[in-house]
């Protein structure tokens, strides 16, 4: 297969944006969940809406 410098950085360009994609769905996933605690507890306390 022919590897020029462009396929190559084409391909570190897909990865580092796949690695990102995926750093923020799962920093959305953990912020989500400290978020449902804290209503949560709200919730459980009579306070908020």
């Amino acid at each position: 297969m022919y590897m020029d410098a462009v396929v190559i950085a084409g391909i570190v360009t897909v990865l580092l944006m796949i690695g990102f994609f995926v750093g923020v769905g799962i920093f959305v996933i953990k912020d989500q969940k400290s978020h449902a605690a804290k209503q949560d507890k709200l919730h459980r306390s009579g306070h908020g809406s």
